[in-house]
């Protein structure tokens, strides 16, 4: 059975010694979107000049395409400080794109040929360059189709000052920094162990356009004479295998258990040769394909659902950062875009996240072993592909348990934390998204992929068509509003700043892209 055993005791010092710490919660949320044309296709069109260097804007880059923009908000503390930035963001940048509309599915719109996919551009740097080369080692690793998913990334850590207290509580004398990384890695295996819900509760890609199949079936979709293929019970089609996948990475295990042994296996991966990659071709006519033939080209090719996290200096590898000072925050990407809300989260997710991240804190967190990580993985699994079945069982300690009672026994335990947050924040918001998710756990129509699921059968559009219409309504939405002079001379500036820092960039180079890559990998 579920059996998720918060540290009361820990919760009680909070309460007495720490709780003012809780109002200073850093979060961040990175959002990604396709740039569509008006009939629904993926732009062609390049960055936009007025957006500033995809390379060095600190607030808008691209992740895999030159037509998948990502939105990244500052380290904030107020609990709806992230959802006013990408506001602010999102209101900037529709003033500079044209007739072009963000999609707000994480499933792309109309796809035709993988090369109509266009790759990320950088600009001719040796760092711009190894971001352009290692995506397209991606489009030859995995089809560029599965780049074109979109998704939202939530950053959250807990303030500094947080930390002291707490190490002294469990009267721990190692490194403060030691403390805080094994803090962060237990969150985290308790995260892998509860993150199913993430998918049941805010999964929103049920359904996909044909398109995206290539003509290929799914022996779990039903199609509709519109185009659309829908998984019937399934939350999110973007973290199942139709989605992001890498079979490579079955040859290797990744656990939480201990930051070294995490670095340490990530570099084995990146050091690891692949049969298959090695076939393509590293660089082939003159032209590289991608940017070694390894398990993974860098770390960020690991497709996790969690991640530990660390600022990198320039030049430094996410590893060598980890290794060099402990982990600094915690990256959730397990979220689809919420195609209701117009930044593509709303703000009771904000505060279920920061409910759930503190409640993995605060609970027993033992060692991952890979039975265990099987088992966690069969449940994601389960509740990606048939979420919503009124019937589906998970498995825990291969017992089996109903997917509405052990999101029951989960969330009553999480109530006590989302007390104290409301306590701390003088707000009932915290409480209000947790019984929002009581809800949705009792009724699986009340769930983001159960509505979206509704509404478009109900449109008789079919996932395009009622895709669109919601995209088209954020459009105007943004555009009717006004942006503020001081937000706008923000976003303009860093444009304009982010273009000459790449420039800099480009006539500082003195190694050769080749010399660059050996430098790099060196340690």
């Amino acid at each position: 059975m579920f059996e998720p055993k918060l540290n009361r005791s820990a919760l009680s010092f909070i309460e007495s010694e720490a709780a003012e710490s809780l109002t200073r919660i850093n979060r961040g949320v990175e959002k990604e979107s396709l740039r569509v044309t008006p009939d629904g296709y993926l732009s062609k069109r390049p960055h936009p000049k007025e957006w500033g260097s995809a390379l060095t804007n600190q607030y808008i880059t691209t992740d895999y395409s030159e037509a998948l923009p990502e939105l990244i908000t500052p380290v904030a503390q107020g609990r709806e400080a992230p959802r006013k930035w990408l506001d602010d963001i999102h209101s900037y940048i529709y003033q500079h794109m044209d007739d072009e509309v963000l999609w707000v599915g994480s499933m792309p719109c109309i796809m035709t040929k993988e090369d109509d996919v266009p790759l990320a551009e950088y600009g001719s740097s040796n760092v711009g360059m190894m971001k352009h080369v290692y995506r397209r080692g991606l489009g030859y690793r995995y089809g560029r189709y599965m780049q074109t998913i979109a998704g939202v990334h939530y950053n959250f850590s807990l303030p500094d000052e947080f930390w002291p207290s707490y190490q002294q509580f469990y009267g721990d004398s190692s490194e403060l920094q030691d403390f805080i990384s094994n803090q962060y890695l237990g969150l985290i295996r308790n995260y892998l162990r509860y993150c199913w819900l993430l998918p049941y509760l805010f999964g929103a890609s049920p359904a996909i356009c044909k398109s995206f199949m290539k003509g290929e079936g799914g022996a779990f979709l039903t199609e509709d004479s519109d185009g659309t293929m829908y998984g019937d019970y399934s939350t999110s089609l973007r973290m199942s295998d139709l989605g992001y996948q890498n079979n490579a990475q079955a040859k290797f295990s990744i656990r939480h258990n201990d930051l070294h042994e995490y670095t340490a296996e990530l570099e084995r991966a990146i050091r690891t040769p692949d049969e298959f990659y090695q076939e393509l071709g590293v660089k082939v006519d003159g032209e590289y394909r991608q940017l070694n033939a390894n398990l993974l080209q860098i770390e960020n090719e690991y497709y996790a659902k969690i991640r530990p996290k660390r600022v990198i200096k320039s030049g430094e590898r996410p590893t060598q950062a980890l290794n060099r000072a402990g982990v600094q925050y915690i990256e959730v990407r397990s979220l689809d875009l919420n195609p209701f809300d117009p930044v593509g989260i709303s703000q009771s997710q904000v505060d279920f996240l920061d409910v759930f991240m503190l409640f993995c804190l605060l609970q027993e967190s033992k060692n991952q072993s890979d039975r265990e990580n099987a088992e966690n993985d069969e449940n994601f699994r389960r509740v990606v592909y048939y979420g919503r079945k009124p019937d589906l069982n998970l498995l825990r300690n291969n017992r089996s348990l109903p997917l509405k009672e052990a999101s029951l026994q989960i969330f009553e335990e999480m109530r006590p934390v989302a007390v104290l947050l409301d306590k701390c924040n003088h707000t009932r918001a915290y409480t209000k998204a947790l019984s929002e998710a009581i809800d949705m756990a009792k009724d699986p129509s009340k769930t983001l992929s159960g509505l979206y699921y509704d509404a478009i059968k109900r449109s008789g559009k079919g996932y395009f068509g009622y895709t669109m219409e919601l995209s088209t309504k954020a459009q105007q939405q943004f555009l009717s509003q006004t942006v503020e002079p001081q937000i706008q001379e923000l976003f303009a500036q860093e444009a304009e700043k982010s273009i000459i820092d790449q420039q800099l960039i480009e006539k500082s180079e003195t190694l050769s892209f080749e010399e660059y890559l050996e430098q790099y990998f060196a340690i």
